[in-house]
């Protein structure tokens, strides 16, 4: 005796019926036109789009102290540029130009502002100037280092890793120092 599989009764819409009806509602969604809009939405900037901003600024600032720091002590270029240069860099993975201090004048004079000028003032003494540049990484560290608790997750790695090459470089300016 033969195995013949019983017929099989559909219960429901089938495969084509469901493919068709969803082509067909898909077409009448995409042919209603929007309703035109009098008001004009103004997006501000979000949190993480004012923290990159900030980041990006303080390491062009930074990057400006360095040259100052530089050409107002040209002994410690071979030291510092490698430093800068990986500040400029910093900069630009923020969404900054990484140009800020290319061509920087500042004149000798004590300052150890956080925040510096658009030309920086350098120490008069080399010591005092690594000294400047290392209180400025440090600080600049654990601004990046509270920030990144505030933004989402690829800006908060990238705070935390430009925080811990600004702290080494604070560690290395420092040792230098003594």
């Amino acid at each position: 005796m033969p195995f013949t599989l019983p017929p099989r009764t559909l219960s429901g819409p089938r495969r084509r019926s469901l493919l068709a009806s969803a082509a067909g509602a898909f077409v009448l969604v995409g042919c209603s036109a929007p309703e035109p809009s009098t008001v004009t939405t103004v997006r501000s900037p979000s949190a993480a789009d004012l923290t990159r901003a900030r980041a990006a600024r303080d390491s062009e600032s930074l990057a400006a102290r360095y040259a100052a720091v530089i050409t107002a002590h040209p002994r410690l270029a071979a030291r510092l540029k490698p430093l800068r240069a990986e500040v400029v860099r910093h900069a630009q993975a923020f969404g900054g130009s990484g140009t800020a201090g290319s061509r920087p004048s500042g004149s000798p004079s004590a300052s150890a502002s956080a925040h510096p000028s658009p030309s920086p003032t350098v120490p008069a003494q080399e010591k005092d100037a690594l000294a400047d540049l290392a209180t400025v990484e440090r600080t600049l560290a654990d601004q990046r280092a509270k920030a990144l608790l505030t933004v989402p997750g690829e800006l908060a790695r990238l705070l935390a890793s430009v925080a811990a090459a600004g702290a080494a470089h604070a560690f290395l300016l420092t040792e230098g120092a003594k």
